[in-house]
């Protein structure tokens, strides 16, 4: 197995119903600024360099974005910040995600989500989400070289621990959320947390681009270390 056909067996699944029949009801939908676009419509894979020592975690596609465009982070506002950050501290190659097509390349960093497809509500079922862990768990043994995972928003965060509860006795009440927390893992990989940048958290200043570029070169550090 490689990552090109993991990601070939990613974008065939149609395992959780009510996940199917979410994100292909809001691909034929649209949202009226896109309603001339052909939406994607199916899971999302991960993204980047398979050599990547920092793997970024979220928890699914969002609705009119990765479900949109086929690309996890792209073509919203969440992706207008978090690219914006990046290419800041060198991990992409420019500041935009727009869409597939868009020449974007990610440096020393893998991105990823926990559940592959848009959850209605944002907000997946445990069911879904193990099943899902599937993928994630061949993804994080395919990537090699990951020391590092950094989460992005508190439901992502617990959506690693979860994973790995699977194979550890582990208690979430061990692993604290906070903007820059640091815990390490069983595998003596390092999970950071991240607050989300969703719209919500850029304008209520939760999350602003010199706290989230700040933390990323805190990471980039750690990883040249």
């Amino acid at each position: 197995m490689t990552l090109s056909k993991l990601n070939k067996s990613i974008i065939s699944c149609r395992q959780c119903d009510r996940l199917v029949n979410f994100r292909e009801k809001i691909a034929n939908e649209k949202r009226r600024q896109y309603i001339d676009e052909i939406y994607w419509g199916k899971p999302i894979t991960g993204y980047g360099d398979g050599n990547a020592k920092l793997l970024m975690v979220g928890l699914a596609p969002a609705a009119h974005g990765g479900n949109r465009t086929g690309r996890v982070f792209t073509g919203d506002r969440s992706a207008d910040f978090l690219f914006d950050c990046l290419f800041e501290v060198g991990f992409s190659n420019q500041p935009i995600s727009i869409n597939k097509n868009d020449g974007l390349i990610l440096n020393n960093l893998y991105l990823t989500t926990a559940l592959k497809c848009v959850p209605p509500g944002d907000k997946p079922t445990t069911t879904e989400l193990k099943t899902c862990f599937n993928f994630f768990d061949q993804e994080i043994n395919m990537l090699k070289n990951i020391t590092t995972i950094l989460a992005l928003g508190k439901i992502a965060y617990d959506a690693c621990i979860n994973y790995y509860k699977q194979y550890y006795d582990l208690k979430n009440k061990d692993f604290i959320f906070s903007h820059g927390s640091q815990n390490i893992l069983p595998d003596n990989k390092t999970l950071i947390g991240s607050y989300h940048p969703s719209p919500r958290n850029v304008n209520t200043g939760r999350i602003t681009k010199p706290k989230m570029v700040n933390l990323l070169k805190k990471v980039k550090v750690k990883l040249e270390n």
